[in-house]
Parts: structure tokens; sequence; C-alpha cells
């Protein structure tokens, strides 16, 4: 009678413990979903681990010429072989909204142009969305699955690659805290290239070196975004087309109310060859943490 009793407790402390542990594996899945999410900081203040504008921390930098900070960015080189060619021009076509053109600058972020152009015209950004909205700070695209926490697959760049050897990618940040020289500023125009942040798990070269397909166009000049994220060109025309879209009504997550549909980007090269990026593996947080922790 008595090892019947203590049977039955040892099952029921057996079937607390599991509970417990399955409980801190559901936590954790939802608190790294979270935290991988590929994005942009507004500014050094958080809010449920999405990063939350200061409105009153660029009242100054509104007021500088938009034009002055970018640097290096012209709209036709002269080749080695004296020969002009034009920067490639990427056209944005957003459903109900119209058309943003946007130039890229290869001189300055030449890998990350290549990646955007590879992706462009592979038809990857066809039918997704600007997920993330921002008045007076950033419009964000770009990601598969829609909600900033998507990554491309090498198949993406090339429909060669087999299904053994597919897998979700990243390439290196090309901006200062990188090592990379990057002289375009964050001014109203500029697209950049978002990513995620892992410094809090002491993983911040991880975190610079996460950018995949997520991009974000600059609404209103943000000097704190400069050397931090990789600048690659500027928008030439269709600025009235990026405001609007920053006006539109948005979640408390900063996701529109309504989907904005990226119809199609496609990026005219002028006939100049751009080659496929060089990828890096991406950091796998979760794995990172259920190993360490």
């Amino acid at each position: 009678m008595e090892n019947k009793k203590n049977n039955k407790l040892i099952f029921a402390i057996f079937g607390i413990v599991v509970a417990i542990l399955i409980a801190i594996i559901v936590i954790l899945v939802i608190v790294l979903n979270k935290k991988s999410k590929t994005t942009v900081k507004e500014s050094n203040v958080k809010k449920d681990n999405v990063a939350i504008i200061d409105n009153n921390s660029n009242k100054n930098e509104n007021s500088q010429n938009l034009n002055s900070n970018d640097t290096n960015a012209t709209t036709d080189n002269v080749t080695a072989d004296n020969k002009i060619s034009k920067n490639p021009i990427a056209t944005i076509d957003v459903k109900n909204y119209g058309t943003i053109k946007v130039e890229l600058y290869p001189d300055i972020a030449p890998n990350t142009v290549n990646n955007f152009i590879t992706l462009a015209n592979n038809g990857f950004y066809d039918g997704l969305t600007f997920h993330r909205v921002i008045k007076d700070f950033i419009i964000q695209g770009g990601d598969k699955k829609g909600d900033g926490t998507g990554s491309p697959y090498l198949s993406d760049l090339d429909s060669s690659i087999s299904e053994e050897q597919d897998k979700e990618y990243a390439i290196k940040g090309e901006f200062k805290a990188n090592g990379y020289d990057n002289s375009l500023k964050h001014t109203e125009g500029v697209i950049s290239m978002a990513r995620a942040d892992y410094s809090a798990y002491g993983k911040t070269e991880e975190g610079y070196n996460s950018a995949g397909s997520q991009f974000f166009i600059v609404t209103k000049t943000t000097p704190s975004l400069d050397g931090l994220y990789t600048s690659f060109g500027k928008v030439k025309e269709g600025m009235d087309i990026v405001h609007k879209i920053e006006n539109a009504s948005t979640s408390d997550d900063d996701k529109p109310t309504e989907d904005i549909v990226i119809n199609s980007i496609k990026v005219d090269t002028y006939g100049e060859n751009y080659e496929l990026p060089e990828t890096l593996d991406c950091f796998d947080l979760y794995s990172y943490l259920i190993n360490n922790y």
C-alpha cells in the first residue's frame, strides 16, 4: 500500500516537472521569435523588445540640408577605360500607392547592391509587403514571412541550387561599426538594410552580419543610424509615395492595418553585369541559447 502511494507521488512530481519544462520551452520559442526580428532601431529607448522612436531627438536633425550628407553618390561613374556607366535604378511598384525609383550605389556598398539586384530581378520581392511603418522614421519591407523574422534562401539568388544545398543566408554589413567605410548618411530617402540585434547575448558581430532581404527607406533624416546599418542608395523619384506610405494606419507593433503590397521591384542595370553576392550562414540564436544556457 505504501509503495503504491510512493509511486503515485513520484508520477505526480514527474508530471509537474514535465509540464514546467514544456512551459519553459514554449516561452523560449515565443521570446526568440520576437528577439530574432530583422529590424532597425529608432533610438536607445525600447518597449517590449521593439525600439520606439524619440520624436524630440530629431527636431534639429530634420532642419539640415538633406543633400549635404550625400557623399560619393553620383548618377554616372567613370570606369577605368573612361566609359560612362550609370548607377542601377530600382523601380518599386507599390499597389494602390504608386512607383518609387531608387538609385543604387555599388561604389558605396557593392555586395549589398549585388544582393538587392539579384533578389529583385529574380522576382523575390514581388507580392511582399511593407510590414513595418513608422512616421518620421522609416518604412520597412522585403520579408517573406511579413513579420520581420524571415530570411532569404540561397535558391532565391540562384535557382540551380539543389534542395540539399539550399539554406537561409545573410550578408556582411557594409558600415563603419563593422569595419567598412560607408560614407552615405541616413538622410531622407536613403535606402538601407535592416538587420537583427544580438548584442544582448554578446553576439554583436553576428547581428552586424545578419541582413538578408529586408530593407528600409528613411522618411526623416536620422543620424543615429549612420555607421550601424548598410545604406546603399537613395530615392530619386516618388518620395511623395514614401511619405504617403509612412502615413498609413498601423497597429501597436507598427504593422499597417491594411497590407501595403509591393507589386514588384525591378532593377535597370543599364547593361552592366552584377555578380551574385557573397553570403554567410545565418546565426542560429535558438541553438546558441539552448547550448549555452
